[in-house]
């Protein structure tokens, strides 16, 4: 079958759009061939600095015939109706149509409508300028005199030259004929821009690839990054040295050449004085250069390696010496940088904080310290920290953002100001937490585990979290320009990973009471109890709690206004964060292998607000319900469920109060008695095992249910004739229902 090779030549496509931009040529163009019933083989899309290419193999020459029957009116039906029936189906007179029978319908007419296949190569110059025209580029330029033309085309760089060929291996290909603004396509590529610019003709796959390599142009960037690797540790390996790796620096240099060479340079020994991570990202900020390391040491040499797109005549000699006049500025830059930043201390930088303006309904940087700050004091008893060095590094954990280093290299922050703090002095713990406060910043990253890094960690994602929150700008859809589920994701992986007991509904309400006005946190929390005191937290019914007077007195004085408002904006901003954690803990442990269902049955009881033992509980739950005695209790929980939602629904009352023991004993059967008996201790055991955090032990007294359940649905009929006996059994469901939840609401739980 014929294959398509479709070349789109351009100037220097940034590195960064490369890969992208060929997957979704190739998905644009196959998309659009099996939308039109083009089905094919295998497609392959390829990329290099000044060309996107696409090989779709098996296609067909032809599209598939189409025979189709369209069913009209009745026959002696009004002019109208035939005229529109015609006019649809294409026919000039009925003489064109046939006529069928029906025995409940009668006579009516039908077109036979037969369109053959349309020829691929005709398809092709159809859709292809098209995709050309609406491609996605993130960024896109107009050039030339058609550039002034509304509609014209916009492509990431000038667009050059089209090459487009369709035909089987045995035979010449044809040249798929298309304009797209003034390019025709053709059957013509060209080489590498300075080693081989001359035009190539091309006829088909297996000889566009041969041909560009002819002319110094390597198609495939994982074959280019291979070559560029092997290269470099072999010269690497030849002075003694080995190569810093750097996955993002090595895709990003195979889509800035065509055909690689990689060469050596080196620098001043003096600059090994600077930390090497500054080094590092100096020289691959500055001039995608590799750097490389002793490993006898494990220090970084004086040496680096960059790749040219050449085959210099000098053997490279005025590339590296090029390159190496640029490195020596830059790093002497850093240095300067590096010795002037050491001469301010840290919390003499603090004020300038105070002109940085971290978001516009947040204040500033300093503002923003101040409470970190004063949050992670607080969290450091929970996590184990001395209260003062927690303190003390979070005030000093975001100076180093005003210092010369990082101004010129934001992504040092936190690691420059680790090192400015242990020049001058500070305690080793300060000083990690300054660089790790940051962290975890994705799911792969280390997690801190000093527990002063833990809590300035800890307080800065949270007063993030909080912050965004009290303004409303929560992340919508994919939106979340403020990484917002990522800091949640960092407050999840710092508690579970570090074991870490955190009540965070306390913690989280007391920066939103902070934001209400100042109020004090004890008063917070006093509105807090009422506020659950009160049956399924009816905010409504505060107005009437016999205690209000008290905090509206307390309001009143300190003129915050309304007491009801108040308690009711800080508590719902607190669980709505609640509930964003609990989203983001679904998405952690489905990634870890966990049922996001039982995670949902644990966070829908109240009051569970500590990620930590959430999962233990839902580990818990997890290996119970994978028992014959979890999945039976399951069950019998379902049909207990069931019958009580039925039969409320139908008396328009709940059977919610305690089983009458004594009807049990007076009425009951052997089945119900022995239920009765089992699930008064086996919900007291398993409510203590909770409260003790055995979540294994009240699992275990959950299991005793199984056997009494079983045998009460074998054997007792709930809807006894006797009203009393069948209000007292529904009860008794209502107990079982009531016993599983004091470890999950079952309800919630699927399969």
């Amino acid at each position: 079958m014929p294959d398509l090779l479709l070349e789109l030549f351009s100037e220097e496509i940034p590195a960064r759009m490369q890969r992208r931009a060929a997957e979704d040529l190739k998905k644009l163009v196959t998309d659009a061939l099996v939308e039109r019933g083009f089905l094919y083989e295998g497609a392959q899309a390829f990329s290099t600095p000044r060309r996107l290419a696409l090989t779709i193999m098996g296609l067909p020459v032809k599209g598939k015939d189409v025979r189709e029957e369209r069913k009209g009116p009745r026959v002696g039906s009004p002019d109208a109706a035939i005229q529109g029936f015609l006019k649809g189906a294409g026919l000039a007179s009925l003489d064109q149509a046939k006529i069928e029978s029906d025995p409940k319908k009668g006579e009516f007419y039908v077109a036979v409508i037969e369109k053959p296949g349309r020829a691929t190569t005709d398809v092709l110059a159809e859709i292809l300028p098209q995709i050309i025209k609406s491609f996605p580029w993130p960024k896109s330029m107009r050039w030339g005199a058609a550039s002034a033309e509304a509609g014209s085309l916009r492509w990431v760089r000038p667009l050059q030259s089209i090459l487009c060929t369709f035909g089987p291996e045995t035979e010449d290909p044809e040249v798929v004929r298309f304009e797209v603004d003034g390019t025709v396509s053709g059957d013509v590529t060209y080489g590498h821009r300075f080693l081989a610019p001359g035009s190539i003709r091309v006829r088909r796959f297996d000889d566009y690839v041969p041909a560009l390599e002819r002319a110094k142009v390597v198609l495939d960037a994982d074959r280019r990054k291979d070559m560029i690797l092997h290269d470099a540790k072999d010269l690497a390996f030849a002075q003694g040295l080995e190569l810093v790796e750097d996955e993002g620096l090595l895709e990003e240099v195979a889509g800035l050449v065509e055909w690689p060479v990689v060469l050596m340079g080196s620098f001043d020994e003096a600059f090994l004085d600077i930390p090497p991570e500054v080094i590092r990202t100096t020289i691959r900020a500055n001039q995608k250069c590799f750097v490389l390391r002793d490993p006898r040491t494990g220090r970084l040499a004086n040496r680096f390696l960059l790749t040219s797109n050449l085959i210099a005549t000098d053997g490279g000699k005025t590339i590296i010496g090029g390159n190496e006049r640029v490195v020596r500025a830059r790093l002497s830059d850093a240095k300067f940088f590096w010795e002037t930043d050491q001469k301010v201390k840290l919390e003499d930088r603090l004020e300038k904080l105070k002109t940085i303006v971290f978001h516009e309904k947040l204040g500033t940087q300093y503002e923003r310290v101040e409470r970190i700050a004063a949050l992670a004091k607080e969290l450091a008893p929970i996590v184990g920290a001395d209260e003062a060095l927690a303190e003390r590094a979070a005030r000093l954990a975001k100076a180093d953002l005003v210092t010369e280093m990082v101004g010129e290299f934001p992504e040092l922050q936190g690691l420059m100001g680790r090192y400015y703090a242990t020049l001058q002095g500070e305690d080793p713990s300060v000083a990690a937490a300054i660089e790790e406060h940051y962290k975890p910043l994705g799911p792969s990253d280390r997690v801190p585990t000093d527990p002063v890094s833990v809590s300035v960690a800890l307080a800065d994602k949270i007063d993030t979290l909080v912050g965004f929150w009290a303004i409303d700008e929560k992340p919508t859809g994919s939106k979340d320009p403020y990484a917002l589920r990522r800091a949640a994701l960092g407050v999840i992986r710092l508690v579970l990973e570090n074991n870490i007991k955190l009540p965070l509904i306390s913690l989280l309400a007391k920066p939103f009471a902070r934001d209400a006005k100042d109020v004090l946190f004890e008063e917070f929390l006093q509105i807090k109890k009422l506020v659950e005191a009160i049956e399924d937290s009816a905010f409504a019914s505060l107005v009437s709690h016999p205690a209000l007077p008290d905090i509206e007195a307390i309001f009143r004085q300190r003129q915050l206004g309304n007491a009801e408002s108040l308690a009711r904006i800080m508590y719902m901003r607190a669980l709505d964060l609640l509930s964003f954690f609990a989203d983001r803990l679904k998405v952690y442990l489905r990634d870890q292998g966990a049922r996001h269902d039982l995670i949902d049955a644990v966070f829908s009881l109240e009051g569970q607000d500590d990620l930590l033992m959430i999962v233990r509980r839902v580990e818990a739950l997890g290996r119970f319900l994978d028992t014959e005695d979890g999945a039976n209790l399951l069950a019998g929980y379902r049909r207990a469920a069931n019958i009580l939602r039925i039969e409320e629904k139908k008396d328009g009352r709940a059977y919610d109060e305690a089983p009458d023991l004594q009807i049990v004993n007076d009425q009951g059967q052997i089945e119900e008695k022995a239920l009765a008996v089992v699930l008064h201790g086996a919900k007291e055991e398993a409510r203590k095992a909770v409260k003790s955090e055995d979540f294994e032990g009240a699992m275990r007294a959950l299991s005793r249910l199984r056997q009494p359940v079983d045998a009460f649905f074998d054997k007792v009929t709930v809807n006894a004739e006797d009203a009393g006996l069948r209000a007292n059994r529904l009860r008794l469901l209502n107990s079982i229902r009531e016993a599983t939840r004091t470890v999950a609401d079952f309800s919630r739980i699927e399969g």
